[in-house]
């Protein structure tokens, strides 16, 4: 599953993938109530209750408030460690019925600095409803992973693995940076994934004095709103999915999906930059696209240094690229910001797509409290990104597939993409060697027994396709009901104001939009 990030308001980034790798581990197992004798006591946890101040940091609205959770490192094994969560919140401003949790997807999208950069597409909602989000574990504020200080790990496999003549060189590459995301993320790496976070949201959700789970969820929160559905059915209020994620498909078959989904965004961008008398890639659009695809190849073999002392290659580009994809809105700033690249090497602005606005690189890992912001280390959302797909995932390329079929697996990946082939490739192999993540979420979460949920599906989604929506709605059960977007971009809440206006109404009134309803480009909510 892929993210987006950029500088745009929080709803309109929903996640895509910045460079790839990370280790991952999961325990499968069914969540234990707090304190109903089949499993390890929680009652600690879920007595909490989140103590709000003012947030720090320069950039941070003056009415939104900061604060924490803490949930066991090892929910098997609670007492054996803790960390703390990062959340924050608008409060309503009318008659409160509780509050309504926000996750932007990624995995690896930061909550707590989404929501500060993009409250306002959220204010309808504190008409009734604290508005809350959270960085989940080993994201943001939360215990961050990290695969190093970008000249080795995630940069140094994203930017060669694939390429290299020798499979066997290649798995010892991939064995290398598992080595150096797990050196740099510390012990929170072992118990990532969305498993163990859909349990951290039942605490946030007790923690906050909510009976129910009211939920929000924007691509891969899709799929941590769907496994919070299935361990917690009697918890679930009004739930919202919105941009569709798989429940079934390996990472395999999604990497395919969607390089092909995002070659088809590329294309139309470059068809629009290529009217623009300052598009860096010129104003013949079939020449654009070769432009496109030899710049990639150019940085890869002659990389450009940044301001934080590392280079910036082709494979970073291509991650830069895939984030500011998935609106029409980021068209404007992803051209200027490639124009500054071509023109002056200057790489700020295609920074600022490919690590999503994150800090400086962590030197130095800090585990149980909070992160300071400016400690988020920098390749924090590729390696959230990885380690939480790895773990979600029980599938593994074996030594001997990659060894025999690499030739195989490029073909089929570059035939899907010229530009994104290679880079999806990677995040598959950079699971290579890595315990297998858990089957749970392919096997269990299926016929939840829930009040109805709302699943919105776009039609021209480029990460998380239409079809995604139908089939996970089956796979949910009578439970599900969905709405047709038949519009552009990646999830619908931000881009249309009938999806807005729909979802809103659900989370604020419980009035779900009947069978069958649809929302056109542009259309106004009726």
């Amino acid at each position: 599953m892929l993210a987006k990030l950029s500088t745009r308001p929080a709803a309109v980034r929903r996640c895509a993938a910045t460079g790839a790798t990370a280790l991952a581990l999961v325990g499968a197992g069914l969540p234990a109530a707090a304190s109903d004798g089949t499993g390890p006591d929680l009652t600690r946890f879920y007595r909490q209750k989140v103590t709000w101040s003012k947030c720090n940091g320069e950039e941070m609205p003056k009415d939104l408030q900061c604060g924490k959770v803490t949930v066991p490192l090892d929910y098997d094994r609670p007492t054996s460690g803790t960390l703390d969560l990062a959340l924050d919140r608008y409060r309503s401003t009318g008659k409160k019925r509780g509050s309504v949790l926000l996750n932007f997807g990624g995995p690896g999208a930061a909550g707590v600095s989404e929501l500060a950069a993009g409250g306002e597409d959220f204010m309808g909602l504190t008409n009734n409803y604290d508005v809350v989000s959270f960085d989940p574990r080993g994201v943001g504020r939360s215990s961050p992973v990290s695969c190093g200080d970008g000249t080795s790990g995630a940069s140094s496999a994203a930017g060669g693995s694939t390429e290299t003549s020798d499979p066997r060189a290649l798995l010892t590459q991939l064995k290398k940076a598992a080595d150096e995301c797990a050196k740099h993320s510390g012990p929170v790496l072992p118990h990532i994934g969305t498993v163990n976070s859909a349990r951290d949201m039942d605490v946030i959700r007790a923690a906050l004095g909510d009976k129910k789970l009211n939920y929000l969820g924007f691509s891969y929160g899709t799929r941590l709103g769907a496994v919070y559905a299935a361990q917690f059915p009697k918890k679930v209020g009004r739930l919202v999915l919105d941009g569709v994620d798989t429940l079934t498909e390996p990472m395999s078959e999604q990497g395919v999906v969607g390089a092909a989904g995002q070659q088809t965004a590329l294309d139309d961008f470059v068809d629009w930059c290529a009217q623009d008398i300052a598009c860096p890639f010129g104003q013949d659009a079939r020449e654009a696209r070769e432009q496109v695809v030899h710049l990639i190849h150019s940085l890869d073999e002659d990389p450009v240094p940044t301001d934080f002392g590392q280079d910036f290659t082709g494979q970073d580009l291509v991650g830069a690229i895939s984030q500011a994809l998935y609106s029409k809105q980021l068209w404007p700033s992803l051209e200027r910001a490639i124009a500054e690249l071509v023109e002056d090497g200057d790489t700020r602005g295609v920074m600022g797509f490919a690590t999503g606005g994150a800090g400086l690189p962590l030197r130095q890992h800090r585990n149980g409290g909070l992160v300071d912001e400016n400690d988020v280390p920098l390749d924090n959302l590729p390696a959230a990104l990885m380690a939480i797909n790895c773990a979600d995932d029980p599938d593994r390329p074996s030594a001997g597939r990659i060894v025999g079929e690499l030739g195989k697996l490029r073909a089929e990946y570059e035939q899907a993409s010229p530009v994104f082939g290679r880079f999806r490739l990677t995040e598959l192999l950079m699971c290579y060697g890595r315990p297998k993540g858990t089957d749970y979420i392919r096997k269990d979460v299926r016929d939840v027994h829930t009040p109805k949920m709302l699943l919105v599906g776009t039609r021209g989604d480029p990460a998380t396709p239409y079809r995604w929506t139908v089939e996970t709605a089956e796979r949910l059960g009578s439970s599900a009901v969905v709405l047709d977007n038949r519009g552009d971009g990646h999830t619908g809440y931000a881009s249309s104001k009938c999806v807005h206006g729909k979802v809103d109404t659900f989370l604020l009134y419980g009035t779900l939009p009947p069978t069958g309803s649809s929302c056109g480009p542009d259309e106004e909510d009726q």
